[in-house]
């Protein structure tokens, strides 16, 4: 029989910082035709300017799928030897 020891060490994760990352990307679906709003970076502005024009010129439609795509990273913390991999 083989037995495996496997060493816990701790981890983070939070938000992709890295350069070019965007924070968020934003898009919205009408729910009553299929038109989607061009994604956005960093801003959900763009895409509800363009669900508020949508509506303005189709009345009945007043239903949007809202879609945000978010990264994350997760990190070595103090104590995990692959912290010293990325010094």
């Amino acid at each position: 029989m083989t037995r495996s020891i496997i060493k816990a060490v701790e981890w983070a994760l939070g938000p992709e910082t890295g350069e070019g990352a965007p924070r968020a990307i934003y898009s919205a679906l009408c729910m009553a035709c299929g038109a989607e709003a061009p994604a956005s970076d960093d801003s959900p502005e763009p895409v509800e300017v363009r669900a508020l024009k949508h509506t303005g010129l189709n009345p009945a439609h007043r239903q949007y799928k809202a879609m945000v795509e978010t990264y994350w990273r997760v990190t070595p913390v103090e104590g995990n030897p692959y912290r010293e991999l990325d010094a």
